[in-house]
C-alpha cells in the first residue's frame, strides 16, 4: 500500500493544476460513487493488477496485508489523496460518508475482464 498526497504543479488566481499521473499507461478508469455508508466494497486481491483509488469527495478506509500475512492494517484516505494496491494485496474499504473516488487500473481490471483477476476472500475489516 502506498498512499499519495498530491501538490499542485501549478497555482494561481484561478485555481490550481495537479497532476496525477505523468507519462503512465493506464488499462481502465472507473468512477466509483458509493451512498450507502454501511456498505463494504472489495475483500480481494488481484493477482497481475494494480490499482490506484483517487477520492475526489469524501474519505474511506482502506484495510489491507498482503496475501497470507494475518494482520490487517487501516488507512483514512481524504479527498485529493491516493492510494495504491499492487498485486497480491489484500483490500477491502469501509465507509463514515459518501463519497467519489476514481479507480486506475493497469492489468485486467475493466469492461468484461472485470472480473478475471479478482480473487474473493473473507471479510479483513476489523470493527
Amino acid at each position: 500500500m502506498k498512499l499519495i498526497k498530491f501538490k499542485p504543479n501549478f497555482t494561481d488566481n484561478r485555481g490550481s493544476i495537479t497532476d496525477l499521473f505523468y507519462d503512465e499507461t493506464i488499462n481502465h478508469v472507473t468512477h466509483i460513487k458509493t451512498t450507502d455508508t454501511s456498505s463494504v466494497r472489495g475483500n480481494h486481491y488481484h493477482k497481475k493488477t494494480t490499482q490506484a483509488m483517487y477520492i475526489i469527495k469524501g474519505s474511506l478506509k482502506y484495510w489491507y496485508k498482503q496475501l497470507g500475512e494475518n494482520e490487517t492494517k487501516c488507512v483514512l484516505v481524504k479527498s485529493g489523496e491516493m492510494v495504491v494496491t499492487k498485486p497480491n494485496e489484500v483490500h477491502a474499504i469501509s465507509f463514515e460518508e459518501e463519497n467519489e473516488f476514481i479507480v486506475f487500473s493497469w492489468g485486467l481490471r475493466g469492461g468484461k475482464d472485470y472480473e478475471i483477476d479478482t480473487f474473493r476472500v473473507d471479510n479483513i475489516i476489523k470493527s
